[in-house]
Formats: structure tokens, C-alpha cells, sequence
């Protein structure tokens, strides 16, 4: 094979091959998990409240949080808007023990945020992150405005076995 033949064959290898490369890189060796931020106790009462409503696994409560058009976005769905929908996103979950840690915030006279991370129960480790953004009238308590959460990890791919699994049909073509 000529030189500019063979030049070519590896230009055009890295061009396939190079973006493939970049999408897996490892992780750090040496991630260091955040210090926890300290809330004013207006702030803090907004996470405290949402764990005691999702360990209840009280909908209505959740829902209660937010603002009358509060948006939620949870990880691998649409958003959600209103608390309606909100309550009835959640209506039939079973509590469970959810532990919420502010990472950050801000907050002025109407607005502001809560960065931070969650896990359940005695988990060693955030499995995911937030934030949420708030909003109140001057003088009232804060409400949720939007809450965006995404997990560490990809999510584990289901077995064939997970009866939610997508059914796989043979093809009848040759």
C-alpha cells in the first residue's frame, strides 16, 4: 500500500475512532465529595419538609411544596408542571428513607436555590444530585419554583428477566 494510501486509512480511522474515544472517559481518581453548605433554617425547612413528605410517601405533601406552576424534572422523564401533575407523579410511591444535603444556595428577598445531593437511608454516598430554585412573597414562606434532579451513574441496564424490560420480537425476515 502506497504511503498517502496508508495515510489516508489512518486519518480517516481516527476520524471514526477519535469520538468514540472522547465519550468514555474514566472518571477521576481522586473525586472528592463536597463539604455540606450550612442553610439558613428558611431554606433548610424546604429540604426537611420534602424528606419528611417523601418518607411518608405522602404525594399531596410533595406537591404542597411547590409552587401553584412548579416544574419538576426528574431523570429520564418529561418535565412535569403544576402540583396536580406533581401529586400525581407521586401518588402509590412508598416512602423511603430520603436524606437531602445542601452542597450551595442563594437567596434574596423572592428568590433563590438549593444546590445539593441525596441518598437513601445510611448510604455512605450522594447516589445523586439537585437543584432547586424557590420563590415566595415577600414576608411568606418558600415554595418550590422547579426541582431538577440526575443521578451519579448511568442507570443500570434491565435483564431480560425485568418483566419492564422492552420485549425483543425475531424477526421473520431471512
Amino acid at each position: 500500500m502506497s504511503p498517502s494510501k496508508l495515510a489516508v486509512a489512518a486519518l480517516g480511522l481516527l476520524l471514526v475512532v477519535g469520538p468514540l474515544l472522547a465519550q468514555n472517559l474514566p472518571e477521576p481518581a481522586n473525586v472528592t465529595e463536597l463539604l455540606d453548605a450550612a442553610l439558613p433554617p428558611e431554606l433548610d425547612r424546604v429540604l426537611r419538609d420534602y424528606e419528611r413528605a417523601w418518607r411518608a410517601g405522602d404525594a399531596k405533601a410533595i406537591a404542597s411544596l411547590f409552587t401553584e406552576d412548579g416544574i419538576l424534572l426528574q431523570n429520564s422523564r418529561p418535565p412535569i408542571r403544576g402540583r396536580p401533575a406533581i401529586q400525581a407523579i407521586y401518588e402509590g410511591d412508598r416512602g423511603s428513607p430520603l436524606r437531602l444535603r445542601a452542597l450551595a444556595y442563594a437567596a434574596g428577598d423572592t428568590v433563590g436555590y438549593i444546590v445539593g445531593g441525596y441518598r437513601y437511608g445510611d448510604a455512605p454516598h450522594d447516589m445523586g444530585k439537585f437543584t432547586i430554585t424557590l420563590q415566595r412573597a415577600p414576608g411568606k414562606p418558600w415554595l418550590i419554583s422547579s426541582d431538577m434532579d440526575s443521578m451519579n451513574a448511568p442507570p443500570k441496564p434491565r435483564q431480560a428477566s425485568d418483566p419492564a424490560a422492552p420485549v425483543k420480537i425475531p424477526s421473520t425476515s431471512n
